[in-house]
């Protein structure tokens, strides 16, 4: 089909690499302006434009597609540009823009996005993140048809897979990414031999997946171990988990619930050489992977040589 594609991530990334694969012409590609990263700070470009620019295919960055918004300009532009290439359809992965109507409307079948849960469960912008810190046992991808709401468009495919006792926001998202790209081009061959079935989502268990801030990552001692241990998976790689341990602040990447410990949130138990355990509001956490400020990233027993007195 003759596609559009509005993504920016490595999770879209992924999905536009297997639609050119799959044969689809794409003929227009939209991504998020390149953004500051690395200790230099230099504009980067993301990973969607990396693809396109490798593939040559017709790209644009606009600001804003909000026609009365702060960037009238760039809106103008990137519609005129969407109007010129006349895709049939429109995808959407990650893109980290509102899609006003115009945008919806404008390809014959509409925007079909990839979005990263089993909607209606955790509709919003960090579905990966929320489902491990809930403790949820499962989630997928559901590609939707999109509308003017926030993920409220009628589900079109879908695909369930577990969340795993070891599961990260990493491990998770390159497995998620994977099924997007595999279900997106399913639902392409669906919609050219117009074999989709759009189901309406429910209004029973709807949940919002809200923007992950950094200062979420903050370990609070006093909740239960098993939120923390949750927290840790759910924010690596980002923003990572951190608390003060040996007078400084470390990252804590990595632990394990210890049952049946107690003590006052925050106290380091002893239970063995070599090992970090600090009890929590409920039950003990052991630190099993830490980061020093400027390091990498250490098993505990390596963290302990270099500070043996260290305690939350």
């Amino acid at each position: 089909m003759r596609l559009a594609y509005a993504g920016t991530p490595e999770f879209a990334r992924v999905a536009l690499d297997a639609l050119l694969a799959a044969g689809h012409e794409v003929v227009l590609v939209l991504t998020q302006p390149d953004r500051p990263a690395g200790r230099g700070l230099k504009l980067q470009p993301s990973p969607v434009k990396q693809l396109a620019l490798a593939r040559s295919l017709a790209l644009a960055q606009p600001r804003s597609l909000r026609l009365d918004g702060k960037y009238p300009d760039d809106a103008a532009a990137a519609r005129a540009a969407l109007a010129a290439a006349a895709p049939e359809v429109l995808v959407v992965a990650a893109y980290g823009l509102i899609l006003p109507g115009w945008v919806l409307e404008l390809p014959r079948h509409g925007a079909l996005n990839i979005h990263g849960s089993l909607l209606p469960r955790w509709r919003g912008a960090a579905p990966i993140q929320r489902a491990i810190e809930a403790g949820d046992a499962r989630t997928g991808i559901t590609i939707m048809q999109m509308d003017a709401g926030l993920d409220t468009g009628a589900m079109l495919l879908a695909e369930a897979t577990a969340i795993g006792a070891d599961d990260t926001a990493a491990t998770l998202h390159d497995r998620l990414a994977a099924i997007g790209a595999r279900l997106i081009v399913a639902a392409l061959d669906d919609l050219a031999q117009a074999r989709l079935a759009p189901v309406a989502q429910g209004a029973q268990g709807v949940t919002y997946a809200h923007k992950i801030d950094k200062a979420e990552g903050a370990i609070d001692w006093a909740a239960p171990a098993a939120v923390i241990e949750r927290r840790l998976r759910a924010f690596d790689p980002f923003p990572g988990c951190s608390a003060e341990i040996g007078g400084q602040t470390v990252k804590v990447w990595r632990g394990r619930v210890v049952e049946g410990a107690a003590g006052l949130p925050g106290q380091r138990l002893e239970r063995g050489e070599g090992r970090l355990v600090i009890a929590c509001g409920e039950g003990a956490l052991e630190l099993l992977e830490l980061q020093l400020p400027g390091g990498r990233r250490i098993a505990a027993r390596e963290f302990l040589q270099r500070h043996p007195g260290a305690s939350a």
